[in-house]
């Protein structure tokens, strides 16, 4: 194969030794008496085991009250999966050699091997592969198995392995953008209506003495149209220690009711078991409630589809404007004194009061989604499936950053070497050229998410007021 003079990249496809065949077929004869082909009574031990881990763990998290941990990580898992399930299925399709589909790293918990392809688990979670044959000019092939390795593809058929895993977690964040829409439903606001009840210290709140009910809507006060949330509030305010004539409405019925906001001055206010006295020099009333003003309204799973293609064009905007802000001079500067300071205990304080999602120079590690996803399976579903729609679309982005290890590294590749190839000679680049880089941006990445983890751990993320 002939490739320009000079070209640093220029490299001949490696050519296996004959004594590779022999090593492999060594190999996967040893593989199936160790697997005993994926029938034997060894793997179904295997699979009970796994089971049995899996089954402990899911009653110690509800032993725990950790259920909304245990939601998060499963969902993450199957992101993870589902990343490397589109590498696997268009490397498939393809026809291209897959060996290996993993979850986890290091020493093997358990696998089953189907036709060529071994599956299973390993015993370090961290993120899961798919081995397939020939993905760099560096990697030994045997002869047999060069014409359907990865770099032996047509340049469509590279691109489209190497960029799958991105393309599923943009699919994944739509399908969860459009569930959000069509089983959750859309936000509209509506007349302020109690979400909730609290209550006072040592007395019964104005609501409680009046029977204010949670889901009861203003309808008017003192015979004044209640239209607003911030209309309501002002005119409870401003009423301490007046009688106010409320209509409600009540499971489809009109409710009358006598309420006499008190000072809040002179109460305990206990608000998710925290208590709150406040202080002031006039006089502010309260009912003793908690108010909302929206209500999700589900849609048509038609008219969710081009509603979902709009919100996820928002999020993919915004989730590139955040990707460039956390990774600029400034957002990395304010990363590193972020991690700086994590111990201190004047960190820790204003931690409490910050969240992981608002704060746009956060580097949020999987410690982090863990965090705030649990904390969001505990107050809204739909706000955790946008965080998990979020999540999708960041890793989906990042991984196409044209970088190795990276997917968009091996679509540089192969744009690279479709620019460089001429009509009947295809031309393969030298990656030994490349690996110096890719070390020093490994080592980048290695270091940002071991940083994010520590700040993660010592100073936990919160949602606003959490």
């Amino acid at each position: 194969m002939n490739h320009g003079p000079g070209d640093p990249f220029a490299k001949e496809a490696p050519q296996a030794p004959q004594s590779l065949q022999a090593r492999q077929a060594d190999g996967g004869a040893r593989a199936r008496r160790e697997l005993g082909g994926g029938t034997g009574p060894s793997t179904g031990w295997a699979i009970a085991r796994l089971l049995a881990v899996m089954a402990a763990g899911a009653a110690l998290a509800v032993v725990l009250h950790a259920v909304g941990v245990l939601v998060v990580v499963l969902a993450l898992v199957a992101m993870v999966m589902a990343h490397e399930l589109g590498h696997f299925a268009t490397a498939k399709l393809s026809g291209m050699k897959v060996t290996e589909y993993f979850f986890g790293f290091g020493p093997r918990l358990w696998s089953v091997r189907r036709g060529e392809t071994e599956y299973g688990v390993k015993g370090l979670p961290a993120g899961g592969y798919v081995k397939i044959v020939g993905m760099t000019t560096l990697e030994e092939v045997d002869p047999a198995d060069e014409p359907r390795s990865y770099r032996q593809a047509s340049f469509p058929r590279r691109v489209l392995v190497a960029s799958a895993g991105s393309l599923v977690h943009i699919v994944l964040a739509f399908v969860l953008v459009w569930s959000t829409f069509v089983f959750v439903g859309s936000p509209r606001q509506v007349r302020p209506y109690v979400a909730g009840l609290l209550t006072f210290r040592g007395e019964k709140t104005p609501a409680q003495v009046a029977g204010l009910r949670a889901g009861d809507q203003f309808v008017s006060i003192d015979g004044r149209s209640v239209s607003n949330v911030n209309e309501l509030i002002t005119e409870v305010n401003r009423s301490a220690g007046t009688t106010l004539h409320v209509v409600v409405e009540r499971s489809g019925r009109l409710v009358r009711l006598d309420i006499r906001p008190v000072d809040r001055r002179r109460v305990t206010e206990i608000d998710g078991g925290v208590a709150r006295r406040y202080s002031g020099s006039h006089p502010v009333g309260i009912i003793g409630v908690s108010l909302g003003s929206y209500e999700n309204q589900p849609v048509n799973p038609l008219e969710g589809v081009p509603r979902a293609g709009s919100e996820l064009g928002s999020l993919v905007a915004a989730t590139a404007r955040s990707i460039a802000d956390v990774f600029s001079i400034h957002g990395l500067r304010s990363f590193a004194h972020q991690v700086a300071i994590a111990g201190s205990s004047r960190s820790s304080a204003k931690g409490a009061q910050t969240t992981g999602r608002s704060n746009s120079s956060t580097i949020c590690s999987i410690v982090c989604a863990v965090q705030i996803g649990s904390q969001e399976a505990g107050q809204s579903i739909p706000s955790l499936l946008l965080l998990l729609a979020e999540i999708n679309l960041f890793v989906g982005l990042v991984n196409l950053f044209p970088m190795l290890p990276l997917d968009g590294g091996h679509v540089a590749i192969a744009v690279y070497e479709r620019l460089r190839s001429r009509r009947g000679r295809k031309y393969h680049a030298d990656i030994t050229k490349l690996l110096p880089v890719a070390y020093v941006f490994l080592a980048f990445i290695v270091v940002i998410g071991l940083g994010a983890l520590y700040a993660n751990i010592v100073q936990p993320a919160h949602l606003p007021g959490g």
